[in-house]
């Protein structure tokens, strides 16, 4: 399973009014440590599809978004539940750290 893509179009439908915590993946192609992390984060959606939804959202085509949440570095992983910022993860880390990261989204 691969993380679905968010948009500026679909954000409030895809993320602020979702049921349940969502992690939004603010990446660009350009970006190495972006595409390493990338299969992490398919990895912990298949495995968590009923705790987590994970999506994908590109700071060069939705820069509003990037500049509205404060992206200055990627990979950024926001962890959105009720339609606010609950967690902030930066940078590309292993999976087992992503996943302590999300431990209480993921219980």
């Amino acid at each position: 399973m691969t993380a679905k893509a968010t948009t500026s179009a679909t954000f409030e439908q895809d993320v602020l009014l979702a049921e349940g915590p969502v992690l939004v993946d603010f990446w660009a192609e350009w970006c190495g440590p972006c595409r390493m992390v990338a299969p992490v984060l398919d990895e912990i959606q298949a495995a968590n599809p009923d705790k987590i939804t994970v999506l994908k959202l590109n700071v060069d085509e939705n820069p509003d978004l990037a500049l509205k949440y404060q992206i200055t570095s990627i990979p950024a992983m926001k962890v959105f539940k009720n339609g606010q910022v609950e967690t902030t993860i930066i940078g590309a880390k292993p999976k087992y750290a992503i996943e302590q990261d999300l431990a209480a989204y993921l219980a």
